[in-house]
């Protein structure tokens, strides 16, 4: 066959292969819209819940679900997690310009002619076999230091709450991709079929904090049923869940099987693999409607569960009841629940408002850790408690005994990890005696990444998605896994 021929062979094959995909019902995406349909069976049950790209994990996982504990607004390591004593020794002395080494520093703090140095007002207790110190205002949090992996080595590049929280749940400062969650959505799919493989929980310490942008979780360029899903409390937990006036189960039934039947169609002439998307969003909701309002029941929860969660556990839409939450969406195979806790940007006055967040999440934090190892789902759960970044060892504006505040603080700061794969009561990386630069083991956003998604069975390099002519991943071109906090 000479080169005219096989370009001619070429050519027929292709439009071949566009007239059966474009043409007939068999076409693979008409296939797969097919299948949500159930067509000629009104009312019947949904087929099993959705395989991600991969089809299986790259390796087995130690990890079948996540629990990410996000603290928005930057907890302060040093009243929480990193005692340094040579803070009390040098307190008010200015932080030698051999520490600093010239760093960037955030606008509110650049313009300041000292840097005092600030002790934290809080002593500090000794837990677990790695006798980790932790502040006195999370003694609950002290009493699982034996079941939690410590990384007091985190850093980044991102200075500010927008940036650094996006790098964080997207692997980039910009907004546009993929959060975390909808990767692994992406990825893994779903173990659940009436419920979202990745669910978004918001609550507050107190007001007047950094807002939150649905761009934390949102899809980016992957399908958009693998966006997170925000459950609220309240009586309509998911807008535009429930049946409008007029509209009963029967009649949703039918109008979502004529929609689909034209999404169908308008999939056969266009080929937008989003139609399917569309579609099974649909579905989903529908199926939602039954399991979102069981899920969030917690009224049958015995009275010890709520003793051990803490009194805000009874109400709606704290962090205590979206812990209590989230371990019953463990329980319904979930696989990512995000919760992001609002109210930790302490600039000024934080002795005092560091108080009332620490009290927030000290007892349901430590609850959360007890109640799925008590039920043994601690094994192939992994739970994630950490900000954006630390707080600097410095004073912002006036310091006294009685109060200061902390900048933000990219060069170091403290998160901790439990369950799935990572070693107990371990402590890894260490700053230096001023909490202000890491000594030794430093974990880059990128690698927190790249662990979390080995311990989920998945090589962070091989999970990929193309969007506009380039091959995107969630640690973008960076990330190594921290093997030394696996079991």
């Amino acid at each position: 066959m000479n080169a005219l021929e096989e370009l001619e062979q070429h050519a027929h094959d292709q439009q071949s292969r566009r007239t059966f995909l474009g043409q007939t019902s068999l076409g693979l995406g008409a296939v797969a819209l097919s299948s949500l349909l159930n067509t000629g069976k009104l009312l019947a049950e949904p087929g099993p819940a959705p395989a991600g790209a991969l089809g299986k994990p790259h390796f087995a996982p130690k990890a079948k679900r996540v629990i990410y504990l996000f603290q928005s607004g930057a907890p302060s390591h040093l009243d929480l997690y990193d005692y340094k004593p040579k803070l009390e020794t040098m307190w008010g002395q200015d932080l030698p310009e051999s520490v600093r080494k010239g760093q960037r520093l955030t606008g509110m703090t650049a313009g300041q002619s000292r840097f005092p140095l600030a002790a934290s007002a809080f002593k500090f207790g000794r837990y677990g076999p790695s006798q980790m110190p932790v502040s006195e205002l999370l003694p609950n949090i002290g009493g699982i230091a034996g079941d939690a992996t410590f990384i007091r080595s985190m850093h980044t590049e991102a200075i500010n709450h927008d940036p650094a929280i996006t790098f964080f749940q997207t692997g980039s400062q910009q907004g546009g991709r993929p959060s975390f969650g909808s990767w692994v959505s992406y990825g893994l799919g779903s173990d659940n079929q009436n419920l979202p493989s990745f669910v978004v929980l918001l609550s507050k310490g107190r007001g007047g904090d950094q807002p939150l942008y649905a761009k934390l979780w949102s899809n980016g360029f992957v399908p958009s049923i693998h966006q997170g899903v925000v459950f609220r409390s309240g009586p309509d937990p998911v807008f535009y869940l429930s049946n409008p006036p007029g509209i009963d189960k029967t009649s949703r039934r039918r109008m979502l099987d004529y929609l689909a039947r034209l999404h169908q169609d308008q999939f056969k002439h266009v080929l937008d693999p989003e139609i399917n998307s569309r579609v099974a969003q649909y579905e989903m909701a529908y199926r939602m409607q039954t399991a979102v309002p069981e899920t969030l029941d917690i009224s049958k929860e015995p009275d010890y569960i709520f003793d051990m969660y803490g009194p805000d556990a009874r109400q709606p839409g704290t962090f205590a009841a979206n812990c209590l939450l989230a371990r019953k969406l463990v329980e319904k195979d979930v696989k990512f629940i995000q919760l992001y806790h609002q109210g930790w940007d302490q600039h000024g006055n934080l002795p005092n408002d560091i108080r009332t967040m620490a009290k927030s999440v000290d007892q349901p934090s430590a609850a959360l850790i007890m109640d799925l190892k008590q039920r043994g789902l601690l094994d192939d759960t992994l739970v994630i408690w950490g900000g954006e970044f630390g707080r600097t060892n410095y004073s912002q504006g006036k310091l006294t005994k009685e109060n200061y505040g902390r900048d933000h603080h990219p060069r170091c700061f403290t998160i901790w990890m439990a369950g799935a794969g990572v070693k107990k009561g371990f402590v890894f990386g260490e700053t230096d005696e001023f909490g202000y630069n890491i000594a030794r083991d430093p974990v880059h956003v990128h690698d927190f990444q790249a662990t979390v998604m080995h311990l989920l069975g998945v090589d962070h390099e091989k999970l990929t998605f193309k969007s506009q002519g380039r091959r995107y991943r969630l640690t973008d071109v960076h990330g190594k896994l921290v093997k030394s906090i696996l079991t």
